[in-house]
């Protein structure tokens, strides 16, 4: 067994099972952090599009005036702006039909606004459950690429007479690498799920205020 300690060696020269869970964790790890990119982006473009709504949605804009700027524009509109556009959408739909209740009105109105929270809770919680799988599971794979490592070099021990700390020192060294690697995958993934989960939870409540906000001032408009 080579006594060179220098970490290209004790990765080259590991085990092909430990090499295929160090690859296996550091592709996570790159995944991991792919992943953590985009979901800053994601809720920090949430966060901003639904200050700037409330903004707009508080000032004093009629409702009708509100819903014909959403629809002019080109892009698809989201968060609480897709919210409001399928809820005023669905109300004004509702109170051109003859003989219906002003209670049915505002109920379609609000199940119009629950499906779009649900799809929009949905895409706040993409990728949430992957960063939590790999802060969960990625320690126990190092811990096995660190066992399988240490299984080997006490088993290649068993052919020599005398054990010395340079014969054991290199196997010993690579198994804990794929520990190191588990633990870099894990922290960041545990880190970035306890903040996004945290932030998409305000985020939906939000949302979720909006709604019933909403649904109270459309019910004040139904009877009108």
């Amino acid at each position: 067994m080579s006594n060179d300690l220098s970490l290209l060696s004790l990765l080259s020269n590991a085990s092909l099972v430990v090499q295929l869970v160090m690859v296996l964790l550091l592709g996570v790890s790159v995944v991991s952090w792919t992943m953590i990119f985009k979901k800053s982006i994601t809720i920090g473009r949430a966060r901003k599009a639904a200050d700037r709504f409330e903004q707009r949605f508080w000032s004093g804009t009629e409702l009708t005036t509100l819903y014909s700027q959403i629809t002019a524009r080109k892009y698809i509109p989201s968060g609480m702006e897709s919210i409001f556009e399928a809820g005023f959408k669905e109300f004004a739909r509702l109170r051109k039909q003859p003989n219906i209740q002003p209670m049915e009105v505002l109920e379609g109105a609000q199940r119009a606004m629950r499906v779009v929270l649900a799809r929009e809770i949905d895409e706040l919680e993409l990728h949430l459950s992957f960063l939590a799988s790999v802060g969960s599971t990625s320690p126990y794979v190092g811990l096995f690429g660190t066992v399988w490592g240490i299984m080997n070099s006490f088993r290649a021990l068993g052919n020599v007479h005398q054990a010395t700390l340079s014969q054991v020192a290199p196997g010993i060294a690579e198994a804990l690498i794929a520990t190191a690697m588990g633990l870099f995958a894990a922290i960041p993934a545990v880190v970035a799920y306890n903040r996004y989960a945290n932030a998409t939870e305000r985020l939906i409540n939000r949302y979720d205020t909006f709604l019933e906000e909403f649904a109270t001032i459309l019910q004040r408009q139904v009877h009108v």
